[in-house]
């Protein structure tokens, strides 16, 4: 027997007695892939993992359905909440509200768009006291690095932040500048002193400077004025910083598959280069977006078909860790849908519901497994975070579920979504799989009562 396959029929508490929670299903995502399983919930936590037939006894007694597939609750480490300061672009309640619907039990909240910006202790405090009771799904935080705050580094990494995230070109608000290539240097140094990471927004500005100017609804237009060269450029500095510090760094959703030869490189140098796409730059196409369909304008954008063709084999390869959405919405007065004029409008995708069923239905045409979507976007993001009670089904992980029927289709109504401003790329889209129920800590999601954790780096306790 394998330690994969012993570890699923172990437990750590074999004693027969009750659980708060029993799921039974021939379909159980297990470290051993899907398996016909029992999993026994106490406290929030799986305590017992069985082959199913051994009856484990439950105040609450689940039997999933023959098309259902029990997974482990999706972790999205790249989310923009904006509350406080842009509440009215979302919030948490909104926010955690679309994640759970989407599977997605933890997510961790960026620095930016809120009011203050989280790059001191007392932000942090203060964007933690407005999540405080509005959390239907777990969240964490990430500190910003900002010209002049290196000193708050490392008292925002005590207090529990995951890391620390820096635009190397204008973040799209003033009050988050962004680093010069010195300063993230400088930057990466401190946080080796502690093994914190350094996570990238990585786009040159100096070329964007050089490329034509966006204008107009001609999506055309917008693509070239953020062309691969300054993904690449920027990608490339940070592979060198890191290389000459030694640090940690992540590079933020990758768009342009040019860069993927040298992070592949860098990877084999023993460099601590992580990857994160998002399911538009696998599921959309640059030749697709209509004229003056700002719902689709992100940074970096959305490409050709060619270059999603290369990201998906840098997923498959390894070279890119994992998947997370980048939900950043705004107002839909920002989207300047009046005009759908590209060089206004403001840049951001939501799809924060959305993203399993998106990938699920791109990997499935692929000939993809389930199992392999899910270490895409629950355990791998997990792991990259610190998250050690996440992204698994097995014995002393959190009992942070969903229930996927992964062939139940539909077709994506904005109006159905938690999202706050209903506006999305996806509308009208016809996607393969969906969830229908969310257990969050061993109970249900009701989308009423707000049970979501404040988590820190390296605890997973309640706040």
């Amino acid at each position: 027997m394998s330690q994969a396959e012993e570890s699923q029929s172990t437990s750590l508490d074999p004693t027969g007695e009750h659980y708060d929670l029993v799921i039974r299903g021939e379909r159980v995502l297990t470290s051993a892939g899907i398996q016909p399983r029992e999993v026994g919930v106490r406290g929030g936590v799986i305590v017992a993992m069985q082959p199913l037939g051994n009856n484990l006894n439950g105040v609450e007694v689940v039997e999933l359905g023959a098309d259902e597939t029990l997974i482990p609750g999706l972790v999205d480490t790249h989310v923009h909440v904006n509350e406080p300061g842009r509440t009215e672009w979302e919030g948490f309640a909104s926010a955690t509200r679309a994640a759970a619907a989407g599977g997605v039990t933890t997510i961790l909240d960026m620095p930016l768009n809120s009011i203050p910006p989280t790059v001191s202790v007392e932000a942090l405090n203060i964007k933690r006291e407005a999540a405080k009771g509005q959390t239907h799904v777990d969240v964490g935080f990430w500190g910003g690095a900002v010209p002049g705050n290196t000193a708050d580094l490392r008292p925002l990494h005590d207090a529990g932040v995951f890391g620390f995230k820096c635009f190397l070109l204008h973040s799209g608000v003033d009050e988050f500048p962004p680093l010069d290539a010195d300063e993230l240097e400088k930057d990466m140094r401190e946080l080796s002193n502690f093994d914190s990471v350094m996570i990238v927004h990585a786009e040159d500005s100096r070329a964007i400077d050089r490329a034509p100017q966006p204008e107009g609804d001609d999506y055309g237009k917008f693509l070239a004025s953020r062309p691969r060269g300054a993904e690449n450029l920027a990608i490339a500095e940070v592979i060198e910083r890191a290389r000459w510090t030694g640090g940690r760094a992540h590079i933020l959703h990758l768009s342009s598959s040019d860069a993927l030869a040298m992070l592949r490189t860098a990877k084999n140098d023993g460099l601590k280069i992580t990857v994160e796409t998002c399911p538009h730059y696998l599921t959309l196409t640059a030749e697709e977006i209509p004229h003056g369909a700002t719902q689709f304008k992100c940074c970096p954008p959305i490409r050709e078909a060619g270059n999603r063709e290369l990201l998906w084999q840098g997923l498959e390869d390894g070279t890119i860790d994992f998947i997370v959405s980048d939900h950043s919405p705004s107002t839909l007065d920002l989207k300047d849908l009046e005009n759908g004029d590209f060089a206004v409008a403001w840049g951001g995708v939501a799809s924060l519901q959305l993203g399993l069923s998106l990938i699920w239905t791109e990997a499935r045409q692929r000939g993809l497994s389930l199992e392999t979507v899910v270490s895409w976007m629950s355990e791998r993001p997990a792991q990259f975070a610190g998250l050690t009670g996440k992204g698994r089904i097995a014995p002393g992980y959190d009992a942070d579920f969903s229930v996927f029927a992964a062939d139940d289709a539909y077709v994506v109504d904005v109006d159905k979504l938690y999202h706050k401003n209903h506006l999305t790329p996806y509308h009208g889209k016809a996607l393969a799989g969906r969830v229908r129920k969310t257990y969050l800590h061993g109970e249900v999601v009701d989308f009423e009562t707000p049970r979501g954790r404040l988590l820190r780096r390296g605890m997973t306790d309640a706040e």
